[in-house]
């Protein structure tokens, strides 16, 4: 006959399935909505992702990859005078109540020495990096569809929900 657990081992354990309850509910919801890339010419080896992301929670963007490119970087495109200058930043700040909005000509994802060129209708995986206040990291994944640089953006757009 099996041994019945100690009442201080079953408290215990059921401690410990409280607080797993309890952290899951206190987790990012994060939110990914119309994630696309800009197709590419021929000999072009760069690309830029674009979508709107959004949290229950603040977060940050801090990274992200795909296996369509060598190098992905989180971009910063701003005005200097009458230039347009682009740079690589660390991160972006998902504030709860407000759209993260990654578009042309302003916050992006960059995609170097894409693997491949990349055609209107193209799928591509995106893995975007999390980080939560406590400093845990989560990853969120994301296909997202290549548009030819003139096509405008479609009605109903495929919206992403993750729980982090």
């Amino acid at each position: 006959m099996p041994a019945i657990p100690a009442l201080p081992t079953l408290r215990a354990v059921a401690a410990c399935i409280t607080l797993l309850m309890a952290t899951g509910a206190a987790l990012a919801q994060v939110s990914v909505k119309d994630p696309w890339v800009r197709a590419t010419v021929a000999q072009q080896k760069a690309t830029g992702a674009f979508m709107q992301i959004s949290s229950t929670e603040p977060v940050r963007l801090v990274e992200a990859k795909s296996a369509a490119a060598r190098i992905v970087e989180i971009h910063e495109m701003r005005m200097d005078g009458d230039r347009m200058m682009m740079k690589a930043i660390d991160a972006l700040d998902i504030v709860p109540g407000r759209t993260l909005e990654l578009k042309p000509g302003s916050y992006h994802i960059m995609l170097i020495d894409v693997v491949k060129p990349v055609n209107a209708g193209d799928k591509l995986p995106l893995t975007l990096v999390i980080e939560g206040r406590d400093g845990k990291r989560s990853a969120v994944e994301v296909s997202a569809e290549a548009r030819a640089m003139n096509a405008a953006r479609p009605a109903a757009a495929a919206e992403h929900r993750h729980a982090h």
